[in-house]
């Protein structure tokens, strides 16, 4: 004791039992919440990555980047021609392309059906929505031009880790049938991220009020 308080050892600090209790608590919840992550997060890559050949009524493309002088990023290219596949191999007879835009920058909507039309894709099968400016307002427009046409069926092309949540937005917007298609799968830095985003986005889209405007 003396050594401690002379300053040659520093003795252990020593926790009342209640606070250890609760330490203890702490861990076991951070495990938990680790464990729950991680299996949720195997979920979202299986489901988005397994995807249903069925034919549909319509897909719908998720925006992503567009630079100023209007060149699609190579996310948003791989989305569109997962969506070009689609309709070529007659999947699919008519194409929403979602997206806003940022300052300065054409509208992701209408660079995404210019990026079709190019390719062969007539131009009155291609549906702008160009205030898609986040997975929320896109799945509420599809739903919306959905019911006012009497379809049915939708397939959501993204990202693999994106499908899944897309697909939760349009069912809670009361789309019967929603199917996904990704996009090829290109290993990107950024894609630890975008896969722990998806799974926080996923509470917040199970969660958020669907009758709201915003």
């Amino acid at each position: 004791g003396s050594l401690a308080r002379e300053g040659g050892m520093s003795a252990p600090p020593r926790y009342p039992a209640a606070m250890s209790r609760a330490l203890r608590r702490l861990r076991l919840v951070v495990l938990v919440l680790a464990a729950w992550a991680l299996v949720h997060l195997a979920a979202i890559c299986i489901d988005g990555c397994i995807d249903d050949d069925a034919p549909a009524d319509l897909a719908v493309v998720l925006g992503n980047h567009v630079s100023h002088d209007g060149t699609l990023s190579g996310r948003l290219c791989r989305r569109l021609d997962r969506a070009l596949e689609l309709y070529r191999r007659g999947k699919i007879p008519k194409i929403i392309v979602s997206g806003g835009r940022d300052p300065g920058s054409p509208f992701e909507a209408e660079a995404m059906k210019n990026y079709l039309v190019e390719r062969g894709v007539p131009a009155d099968v291609i549906v702008e929505d160009r205030g898609g400016e986040n997975t929320h307002l896109t799945a509420r427009f599809t739903a919306d031009y959905m019911q006012q046409h009497g379809l049915r069926s939708v397939i959501a092309v993204s990202q693999y880790y994106h499908i899944s949540r897309t697909k939760l937005a349009l069912r809670r917007f009361g789309v019967p049938e929603v199917r996904g298609a990704h996009a090829a799968m290109v290993l990107e830095g950024r894609e630890p991220w975008s896969l722990l985003r998806e799974v926080a986005g996923y509470y917040s889209y199970l969660f958020k009020d669907y009758d709201d405007a915003s």
